[in-house]
């Protein structure tokens, strides 16, 4: 299961892109509202997430996936169970994959030393110890990064392509037209 993690303030684009390619790839996905169940996007469109941060287990994560937008980073980077989850993914060799100003969270917790890394411009200081990359998304042994909205469907396609292969990648490229 890959789970998303919303909290008020996130990029609606950057989230909901991902899961919508995901499951066409036919991987399982959850929302998880870390600041409620109905979550406020940067955009002011609200969302009713799966589940709530108190409801999620971390027991059959596939990969978590960090969407960026302003306060969201913010309000993700400063929940515990959040900052855990990411932990313990590290910890097992989960995929974690974040995008435009949330690779700030993972620069923060020194998960970036010396990986190829990028985020939306401006942030680059907050990824520290990182080989920032000019690249929209970058993958990095189980770190994916990407720039922003832009790209969130090639994000999407790099965790297909890291969970299910580059032929299930290439499927669902084909599937919804992208170049």
């Amino acid at each position: 299961m890959v789970y998303v993690f919303l909290a008020d303030g996130f990029e609606i684009i950057e989230a909901l892109a991902p899961v919508d390619v995901l499951q066409r790839a036919g991987v399982e996905v959850r929302t998880v509202g870390v600041t409620g169940k109905l979550v406020t996007a940067s955009c002011g469109i609200q969302v009713t997430s799966d589940m709530t941060i108190d409801e999620f287990d971390f027991y059959d994560v596939e990969a978590i996936v960090l969407p960026g937008g302003m306060p969201g980073t913010t309000n993700l980077e400063a929940d515990d169970k959040v900052q855990s989850t990411i932990d313990n993914a590290i910890n097992i060799d989960v995929p974690v994959c974040a995008i435009c100003a949330a690779p700030s969270i993972l620069g923060h917790k020194g998960l970036l030393d010396g990986k190829e890394a990028t985020c939306y411009p401006g942030f680059e200081e907050a990824l520290s110890g990182a080989d920032i990359s000019e690249e929209y998304v970058v993958i990095d042994g189980n770190i994916i990064t990407a720039r922003g909205a832009g790209v969130c469907i090639d994000f999407g396609l790099e965790i297909v392509k890291k969970l299910r292969g580059a032929d299930v990648a290439q499927a669902v490229r084909s599937q919804i037209q992208c170049r």
